[in-house]
């Protein structure tokens, strides 16, 4: 929607010598404020030394701009630029936007950058659950948010196939076995176990490939159970993520670390910087002299890294690979932890400013009004593909992508259930599908539509909103990436088939005159267009029946 306006007035900016500003357009929330606004000038009062109205005088001054396209440049308060703009203006971006189709709101803003954004990372010791989706919910569409912008984007998975977790599913897997070789009563390890009927299928499925073979716990038996549930847990996790329709590029084990040398490598170069210490038996990193409140262990007593380590290791392997962006997605337990690996690595000499820490706050269900426990009636796990049976897949996508990640995200299982246009999702797919019906039942009528013309004719208020609306699409996308912020796509959304039902509830289109009906389905097919990438970088279908 902006396009023309930065054109114009970046030219005016560096007539005035102050081409490195930065210049932002908004919405006016009073509509009678106009169609756009910028605070540029106030930006700049302090570079320039000059009051902020002053400079706008002087920005206004050096514009040049079609007057059948803006028609009005105004002073506003201490210092905003106010623009109104002409129907025409609107016309011309309705035009291209139906010219772009499928591409429109792509950009090129990361034309020949690199990301890498790292999400789900769950180790291999079970199906996935509820609470892992909001991590990956985010790491993906924060991905396609990135391909959006022209980005090469990798999509990575971390995970530990080694330690204490896989040892307790090896020993978990092995007393399912024996007791399901008939000793009913050999024992399991009820605090540290793993509990879920899935031990119980893998148990199974070693009594048939083995036999009695594995009854003794040796080491070498428990290894054949470990690798046994290493495999079919990741086959899980893999078979769930394809379900949400999410693939990765990388997946990185974090083994190699130890395997390769790096997790000895780091600390070496962290005590050379004169930066590793140690103390009652541990080792410590002094991050008290990297800017955090106290030093910390990064390696036990007992020799076993604590997973800041291993964690400065990996991302050291990150920077060293070239990506202009590396985005990490966590939970909000995590913040202090992600400081501490930030500020090892920096010490490391790595540029850590090209990091970017997404923290996620937790997920809250709810049902009839109160509080609710996932679980199945016969009290076993409550897994996401469970999840994805009560629900369906795009209402878990959306549920999980609308919420600010630094807000706690309440999923309601009554509203996700909702088969109507109370449920959000449901709310705007049906708004996709309005849009195809309209095109259906014109060709039952036998009304043809190849090209769209006089799109002039677009005058009503319901017509302009939308449009107006529409417009900001590419902006909206722009903004998400540049913030990490895939809600806002929702939101936007929202607004989008608030204003499409305005304009279809106001404006007639099967029986208006042909010229009029012609424009009218084009901002139909527009309208169409956008709900459709919306929903696309949110991974949610855009059916165009209900």
């Amino acid at each position: 929607m902006y396009g023309y306006l930065t054109q114009i007035f970046q030219d005016a900016l560096a007539a005035i010598g102050a081409e490195d500003a930065h210049l932002v357009f908004e919405s006016p929330k009073v509509e009678s404020h106009g169609d756009a606004a910028t605070n540029v000038a106030m930006t700049l009062s302090k570079k320039l030394g000059k009051p902020p109205r002053t400079i706008a005088e002087s920005i206004i001054a050096a514009l040049n701009y079609d007057t059948t396209l803006v028609y009005a440049v105004e002073i506003a308060g201490p210092g905003f630029i106010n623009i109104r703009l002409s129907a025409r203006y609107f016309t011309n971006g309705l035009q291209g936007l139906l010219d772009e189709g499928a591409a429109y709101g792509a950009n090129t803003s990361g034309a020949g950058k690199r990301a890498n954004v790292e999400y789900v990372s769950a180790n291999p010791t079970g199906p996935l659950h509820p609470g892992h989706a909001r991590n990956t919910m985010l790491g993906d569409c924060i991905a396609n948010l990135y391909r959006w912008s022209g980005y090469g984007v990798t999509r990575e998975y971390y995970f530990n196939n080694a330690g204490n977790q896989m040892n307790n599913l090896a020993r978990s897997i092995h007393a399912r076995y024996r007791q399901l070789l008939g000793e009913k009563d050999y024992p399991f390890d009820e605090e540290n176990g793993y509990k879920g009927a899935y031990i119980f299928t893998i148990a199974e499925e070693l009594v048939k490939s083995a036999g009695d073979s594995l009854k003794e716990p040796t080491d070498e038996n428990l290894s054949v159970c470990r690798k046994k549930g290493e495999e079919w847990c990741f086959a899980s996790i893999l078979n769930t993520l394809a379900r949400l329709n999410v693939k990765h590029d990388v997946f990185f084990n974090e083994h190699s670390l130890y395997a390769d040398g790096k997790i000895t490598e780091t600390v070496g170069l962290l005590r050379d910087k004169g930066l590793v210490y140690e103390q009652d038996g541990a080792t410590y990193i002094r991050t008290s002299e990297l800017g955090l409140e106290k030093d910390r262990v990064i390696i036990k007593s007992t020799g076993e890294p604590t997973y800041r380590l291993p964690d400065m290791a990996y991302h050291a392997i990150k920077c060293q690979r070239g990506d202009d962006i590396i985005v990490d997605i966590f939970g909000s337990d995590h913040a202090e932890v992600s400081k501490e690996v930030v500020a090892g690595v920096k010490a490391l000499g790595y540029d850590t400013t090209k990091i970017h820490i997404i923290l996620h706050q937790m997920v809250r269900f709810v049902k009839d009004g109160a509080e609710y426990k996932l679980s199945k009636r016969n009290g076993e796990q409550y897994t996401l593909d469970d999840l994805m049976d009560d629900v369906g897949v795009d209402v878990v996508r959306y549920f999980y992508s609308m919420r600010s990640a630094d807000t706690q995200l309440v999923f309601d299982i009554n509203l996700a259930q909702e088969q109507s246009d109370k449920n959000p999702v449901f709310y705007l797919q049906y708004a996709h599908a309005r849009c195809a019906n309209l095109f259906a039942k014109a060709q039952e009528k036998g009304v043809t539509i190849e090209t769209y013309t006089s799109l002039d004719l677009l005058i009503h208020p319901a017509e302009t909103a939308l449009i107006k609306t529409l417009l900001k699409f590419p902006l909206v996308v722009q903004r998400a990436t540049q913030n990490l912020e895939p809600h806002t796509i929702a939101d936007y959304l929202r607004d989008v088939a608030a204003a499409l039902h305005v304009f279809y509830h106001e404006c007639r289109i099967l029986d208006a005159e042909p010229l009029l009906m012609n424009a009218r389905f084009a901002l139909t097919r527009a309208t169409q267009t956008v709900l459709k990438n919306g929903l696309a970088i949110l991974g949610v279908n855009a059916p165009d029946k209900m």
